[in-house]
């Protein structure tokens, strides 16, 4: 196993050497070799024994510090190097890392604003999807959004009907080329913090309307998905498998539970799984992982789940006892006799909660009002 090295992460924010304190110079000045950006490393002073990274970074990033292994090495962030910077990287990997960081510019952006850390929501599309900002948006809501291309930001606002928000640029923040503008008619560089306003439809986090999702009918109703749920409770940071997932509804509202939450999405017809990945970007949860394939064979290579949904396929052979043996809570729900039975028989062996849903809506009928019922819904949950 490859030798870990410890690091010394040091955050350097757009103001350069001058902005940094005693203990961040000494890291650069000690250092072997310092590691970072070539903007970065162009703030340092002559005689600092640099190298920049490769680009791109991530795939060569082990590599790199395997070549310095025994020496003192100081890698340049800038500002927080843990907030969506090389410092979590690092920590992810296995790394050892004392961190000295300078101001973020999450911290710069709320100054300049006068927002306050509780008001504020930042979302980071650093390497990532820029749907990630849909499931912020909310009214009135105030979020920073960091790392986003000016055009696509401004075309999913658009599209998501929040056109008529405060959008901000925030560029260079610190430098002595600092600039504030409208995000909407401007266009800023790399180094820029986008301030958002929110003005524009709500969309709850959890509950939402069988007409947020786009499907073919195979869809875990609302109130159905509302009582699955609830017997899934999810806890920040756990991971879920949606089983038979359909349009993906009960994946992408534990996703949308919290920012931590993850979810694997499994189902074997590709129309669907295809329709699930739109479903997830349009609901502000590109992350959402989508496996296309039949269960339980599908399951065999995927990470350890916290909880696992089981939505469809439950009358296949093997498939709930698959579920069952990762140790996880199951919540398995059926529509026909033959699953219904299923279900019934883990009652009987394993104890959980067994339910029957029967969910009626108001429509009219003739000139009256009238109940029309939805297919009952045979639902247990192991614990």
């Amino acid at each position: 196993m490859r030798e870990k090295s410890r690091l010394s992460v040091v955050g350097i924010g757009a103001d350069g050497w001058p902005g940094l304190g005693g203990k961040a110079r000494n890291a650069v000045l000690e250092a072997d070799v310092v590691l970072g950006a070539p903007r970065q490393l162009a703030m340092l002073p002559e005689g600092v024994r640099a190298q920049a990274w490769p680009s791109p970074l991530l795939p060569a990033l082990d590599d790199v510090l395997a070549a310095h292994a025994g020496r003192r090495i100081c890698v340049l962030a800038s500002g927080d190097p843990l907030l969506s910077g090389i410092g979590t990287t690092l920590r992810e990997r296995g790394h050892e890392v004392d961190v000295v960081p300078a101001l973020s510019s999450v911290t710069l952006a709320r100054a300049r604003l006068g927002w306050s850390f509780e008001e504020t929501e930042v979302v980071t599309v650093v390497g990532r999807a820029v749907d990630r900002v849909a499931r912020a948006l909310a009214p009135r809501r105030k979020v920073l959004v960091l790392g986003a291309n000016a055009e696509d930001l401004r075309e999913l606002l658009r599209a998501r009907g929040y056109g008529g928000s405060t959008l901000t640029s925030l560029e260079n923040l610190g430098a002595d080329d600092e600039r504030r503008a409208d995000g909407w008619t401007h266009d800023p560089g790399p180094l820029t913090v986008f301030a958002l306003v929110c003005a524009g439809p709500a969309l709850p986090l959890t509950g939402l309307p069988d007409s947020a999702f786009e499907h073919d009918g195979q869809l875990t109703k609302r109130d159905v998905r509302a009582s699955a749920l609830a017997h899934l409770a999810p806890v920040p940071g756990e991971l879920l498998w949606d089983v038979g997932a359909g349009a993906g509804s009960i994946g992408i509202e534990w996703s949308r539970a919290h920012p931590l939450n993850r979810a694997i999405a499994i189902e074997r017809d590709p129309a669907r799984a295809e329709r699930i990945t739109r479903n997830a970007a349009t609901l502000g949860v590109p992350e959402l992982r989508v496996v296309t394939g039949p269960a339980p064979d599908a399951l065999a290579t995927l990470p350890r789940p916290d909880a696992v949904f089981i939505g469809g396929g439950l009358t296949v052979p093997g498939l709930l006892d698959a579920c069952l043996a990762t140790g996880a809570r199951v919540v398995a729900h059926g529509v026909t006799l033959e699953a219904e039975r299923i279900l019934a028989d883990a009652y009987t062996r394993r104890g959980g909660e067994l339910t029957r849903i029967a969910v009626d809506h108001a429509q009219p009928l003739g000139g009256f009002t009238g109940w029309t019922p939805s297919r009952t819904v045979t639902s247990w949950s192991s614990r």
